[in-house]
């Protein structure tokens, strides 16, 4: 019996070659882009699942009121860790993690590498297996190192790095004790190697007071220990340890598990409940958009092809079929044409990966040998099968045979309102991808518009290693004395970067409240508003080597000003509450708000920009010649910084470079909606062009008689396109609603954010009409200019 029907569904196929190609070609688009879609929404949703004691690890975050508003993030006390693990019976460990950089040497080859400092439980908490190597043993001396295969490689080639020495920033040598297996794609982690905590603390980098949260923390709960009932009690560990102190914290903390934290990292008013989750939710959208427009391709098509397969139905019935039996047939047909789609779905997708990848900055890749995937590969054949299927096989399943052998069929005109549903269904979902991308394209080109607050032209920074800051002087008047260099300055971090905030300030005026501000602190050295073109609202720069006291000097932002309310800024005083001592910073001047962070982030930051401090000038900001090309700039730059610092490599970075960084993302979901619109444009039209073919086809009669009574190829143009037009206009009235509510909550994760307009569900409307009239004109025109003579004696 099922041999019989897929050899019956094979001929009926092959009878409409054309129409069943289309089918194909349509469904195997469709289901290419929904599986490149699950694939990424896949790895989204695989992110750090891997660990096998991921259930019981919990990433720490700090939650506290700043400026009226409640804010979470990430970093939390560096004494956390050892007290979780000392004072709470159900925490089975604690670890923490800072990221590091340095400069490596293995004979000639140097190298700057980025890493992790780590406690020693961290390679027993997650599981980053080591390939050589005790993992209890791997990070108990200052002076160890664990490094990935890939570094290992990098570094001594095929030779065996256990035990190997590698120099640190020319002064330290470490001892490989592990090498770890490269880090699988769907981790947030990203380090090429793994130091013991102990070592950048013996270098300074940190204290362990309560006041410093630089680090993340990550918690690993003993089995059956809950959650809920942990958080309820550590909430007010960082109150209870600083409640002595001069400047007491009102900091909380909380756990989010380490998966969850991917998709809700982000702060809503202190609580994680969005982040990157609404990205995989757009896009499951889209990818279930598009395979259901495949799939009413297949429906649209079956059942206007139903008055040829009305006959072969009614005379099945007359000669006993069951209807179950005729829905199986139908199904089988189905389910077999999805099959082949699949096949060449699969092709579509091999193909496209890589470049797909790319686009995504992603490792996606097909499993082949693994059983889930052919297990869900067979479902997702039989699931697409049969939601297109399902509605065409109880639709033509249903005929009278008495009628249809009769030739009623054709006279009932209420079959053609199922179709016009279908279409209407299809276009909606398409237009309804036309106007998000045209919202996505223009929110981007919205935070690339935005006005930065300096001048990132022909500016670049180079980090300031070995002794560079030992040079600096001389190094500065080479590098103006070159010619390549215009301006430069000193800064704690790059002017796209923001790495320290403070609070707990008091003036003249301040309340309570204000001690809760968090300032972003910035440390300069002379002439930083003028390297950045940022400018000066009130009182000058600060000049260490025109003002000696500027030490203790302080730029203002007008953030900073306006939340600080004060009228008069310049020659303010300010004090850290709780300091006993006479230390005091004292405001010179007032500057514009620049970015420093995200252009989509409405509010820009109070901060303070400091004077000088050794300690903390970490990056140097150039601005070069114009008039010389940027090539023979960095040259020149490079020869005078290897003159005083040979042991350490160039390396430079463009500030609009980094800058831009900050859009990846948006980026990506631009690209990525600009693609998914154009395939489900491309599937509509496609199933829109064989309709169009086929009733066509079905009026050649009407054609034919029309035309010898004198009709106009227009006249007839406009008579077979009208119908689809008034079906793509009822398309346009439904989903332009429903793209407003929903791009306005995707809209809402941005603060600084476009508000939509009339002329975008304008120009969409008028797009989805010119794709549709384009696409059904030409079988229009063509049916209209064919020989009505032709035609009638056909007939």
């Amino acid at each position: 019996m099922i041999k019989n029907y897929f050899k019956t569904a094979f001929r009926n196929l092959w009878k409409s070659r054309g129409f069943t190609a289309i089918n194909i070609l349509g469904l195997a688009i469709g289901m290419a882009a929904a599986m490149l879609i699950l694939l990424w929404i896949g790895n989204e949703w695989s992110m750090d699942r891997f660990h096998a004691k991921g259930d019981r690890i919990y990433w720490m975050y700090n939650r506290d009121r700043v400026a009226g508003e409640a804010w979470a993030w990430g970093n939390t006390s560096t004494p956390l860790a050892p007290a979780l693990k000392k004072d709470y019976p159900e925490v089975e460990d604690a670890t923490r993690a800072i990221d590091v950089g340095f400069l490596f040497t293995v004979g000639d080859k140097k190298m700057n590498v980025q890493g992790l400092a780590v406690d020693s439980g961290f390679l027993s908490m997650f599981s980053f297996p080591l390939l050589q190597g005790d993992v209890r043993q791997s990070l108990t001396s200052v002076y160890d190192i664990v490094i990935t295969e890939k570094l290992a490689k990098k570094l001594f080639g095929k030779e065996n790095a256990l035990g190997k020495t590698i120099r640190i920033d020319s002064v330290n040598n470490c001892t490989v004790t592990g090498v770890l297996k490269d880090l699988p794609p769907n981790t947030q982690f990203d380090f090429e190697y793994l130091l013991p905590w102990a070592y950048p603390k013996k270098l300074g980098f940190f204290n362990d007071n309560w006041g410093n949260n630089w680090p993340r923390t990550f918690v690993l709960l003993k089995p059956n220990s809950s959650q809920k009932a942990f958080d309820a009690k550590v909430r007010t560990i960082t109150i209870d340890h600083t409640k002595n102190d001069g400047n007491p914290s009102t900091t909380e903390v909380f756990t989010q598990p380490l998966p969850r934290a991917y998709l809700y990292g982000k702060s809503d008013n202190g609580k994680l409940v969005s982040g990157q989750i609404q990205t995989v939710i757009l896009f499951g959208i889209i990818a279930a958009f598009i395979l259901l427009i495949a799939c009413i391709n297949f429906m649209n098509l079956s059942t206007a092809r139903s008055e040829k397969r009305a006959r072969e139905v009614g005379i099945r019935k007359v000669a006993g079929a069951e209807r179950k039996t005729l829905v199986l047939q139908f199904l089988t047909e189905s389910v077999l044409l999805s099959f082949i789609a699949f096949i060449i779905a699969l092709l579509l997708v091999q193909i496209s990966l890589g470049w797909f990848n790319q686009l995504t900055n992603k490792q996606l890749f097909i499993q082949y040998r693994s059983g889930l995937f052919w297990l869900s590969a067979l479902a997702f054949v039989v699931f697409t099968g049969v939601l297109a299927g399902s509605y065409p096989a109880f639709y033509l399943s249903s005929f009278n045979p008495v009628k249809v052998l009769k030739g009623a069929f054709k006279k009932v005109k209420a079959l053609v309102a199922p179709r016009k549903i279908l279409v209407v269904t299809q276009f909606t979902f398409a237009i309804f991808l036309i106007i998000a991308t045209i919202i996505i394209v223009k929110q981007l080109e919205h935070g690339l518009n935005r006005d930065r607050g300096y001048d990132q032209n022909n500016l670049i920074y180079i980090r300031t290693q070995g002794d560079i800051n030992k040079h600096y002087a001389a190094i500065k008047n080479e590098l103006l004395g070159s010619g390549a260099v215009t301006m430069l300055t000193k800064s704690a971090n790059a002017i796209t970067q923001r790495n320290s905030d403070s609070w707990g300030f008091r003036w003249n005026g301040s309340t309570k409240d204000d001690e809760k501000i968090d300032f972003v602190r910035l440390g300069t050295d002379a002439d930083f508003t003028k390297v950045m073109d940022i400018k000066l609202m009130a009182g000058r720069d600060i000049d260490v080597y025109q003002y000696p006291t500027d030490t203790n000097a302080v730029l203002l932002n007008e953030t900073a000003v306006k939340m600080m309310r004060l009228k008069d800024p310049v020659g303010t005083i300010i004090r850290e509450v709780g300091d006993t001592s006479n230390a005091y910073i004292k405001v010179v001047g007032v500057i514009k708000d620049f970015i420093l962070e995200s252009p989509f982030s409405k509010k820009v930051s109070p901060m303070m920009v400091y004077g000088p401090n050794k300690n903390y000038e970490q990056v140097i900001h150039l601005k070069l010649n114009p008039a010389n090309t940027t090539a023979d700039n960095l040259r020149s730059i490079e020869k005078i910084f290897k003159k005083y610092n040979p042991q350490y490599p160039f390396e430079s970075t463009f500030v609009d470079a980094d800058y831009s960084k900050k859009f990846t993302d948006v980026q990506r979901q631009k690209k990525l909606a600009e693609l998914f619109a154009g395939l489900t444009i491309f599937i509509s039209c496609l199933g829109l062009f064989a309709l169009a073919a086929y009733m066509a086809e079905n009026r050649v009669k009407e054609i034919g008689v029309r035309k010898v009574l004198g009709a106009s190829v227009l006249g007839i143009s406009t008579l077979l396109s009208k119908d689809f037009l008034k079906l793509v206009l009822v398309a346009f009235l439904i989903a332009a609603p429903l793209a407003y509510w929903l791009m306005n909550k995707w809209l809402a994760g941005y603060s600084y954010r476009i508000s939509i307009q009339w002329w975008v569900f304008a120009l969409a409307g008028a797009l989805s009409v010119f794709i549709a009239l384009a696409t059904v004109s030409f079988q229009a025109i063509k049916a209209a200019i064919a020989n009505p003579v032709k035609a009638l004696r056909s007939e």
